[in-house]
């Protein structure tokens, strides 16, 4: 029975291909080619619809990625653009004086404590307990210490930082300090002998051995008179607590060691003592 009705519908396909009883049909009912046409177009629209919604997901990922990516690089190209534009400022002529000299730069790593700002960490290593300058363009800025082998940068404005200085004209000779005020700075131990005045500038002695003579460090505001000596309020040329790079300056300058030599007698010259005693 099933062979029977597979054959006769078999004959009947091949008929209609045959008579072409297809194109008839759809010549009289336009409706049928209608709707083939829907059905392809939807099945394709859907097809096609489906393909772009994966892809366009597969793609959305694959950006998201790339963004990723993106955002790491221009955190990175930003942080060495402020680094370049930073040292771009900070890289100027500085006057050193020709003496043996060792000049570096360094660059402020870390604040040690976060309630002080002047007290930071250098990228720099320290073999002994030499004192270095710390320069910014041609004032100076603090002293470096060494702590457990590591730069230690002890900014004006430190407690801990100080060094000699010449004030006003007739340099007169003190030592730098910090002051109650955060923006000033003190130099005690000026003598009370000493001309000094409201005005005057101050720079750097070099009598300690940390900086160079003519080393700026800023302007006197006050005078106060002690009896045993005077103190000037100075109020300083930059502002360090900004700074991100320096330079340390370490004088390798060595001291001659004059002895006395004893002047010889010439062989034709009696000495003063024997002089002296012949004359007796």
């Amino acid at each position: 029975m099933r062979k029977f009705i597979f054959a006769l519908l078999f004959i009947i396909a091949g008929l209609s291909y045959l008579f072409e009883i297809d194109e008839l049909l759809i010549k009289k009912f336009t409706f049928l080619n209608d709707f083939k046409n829907l059905y392809i177009s939807k099945v394709i629209n859907f097809s096609t619809s489906f393909e772009k919604h994966f892809n366009q997901a597969e793609t959305i990922e694959k950006l998201k990625v790339e963004n990723t990516e993106l955002k790491e690089y221009k955190i990175l190209y930003t942080n060495v653009q402020n680094q370049l534009h930073t040292l771009k400022e900070f890289l100027v002529n500085i006057d050193v004086p020709e003496n043996k000299s060792k000049i570096e730069i360094v660059k402020v790593l870390s604040y040690i404590n976060y309630n002080d700002f002047t007290k930071v960490w250098l990228d720099k290593e320290i073999e002994n307990d030499t004192i270095l300058g710390l320069i910014t363009d041609n004032y100076s800025a603090g002293i470096v210490v060494n702590k457990n082998g590591h730069a230690v940068g002890l900014l004006n404005g430190n407690k801990e930082c100080s060094y000699a200085v010449f004030v006003g004209e007739e340099k007169a000779p003190g030592i730098i300090t910090s002051s109650k005020n955060q923006d000033e700075l003190e130099i005690k131990f000026i003598p009370v002998w000493a001309e000094i005045k409201k005005g005057d500038e101050v720079i750097t002695s070099g009598m300690d051995n940390i900086f160079f003579e003519g080393l700026k460090v800023g302007r006197v505001i006050q005078v106060t008179d002690l009896a045993d000596m005077k103190i000037a309020t100075v109020k300083p040329y930059v502002n360090v607590l900004k700074k991100k790079y320096f330079y340390t300056y370490k004088s390798t300058g060595e001291f001659t060691n004059y002895n006395v030599v004893k002047k010889e007698t010439p062989k034709n010259e009696v000495p003063v003592e024997n002089k002296k005693s012949s004359n007796n």
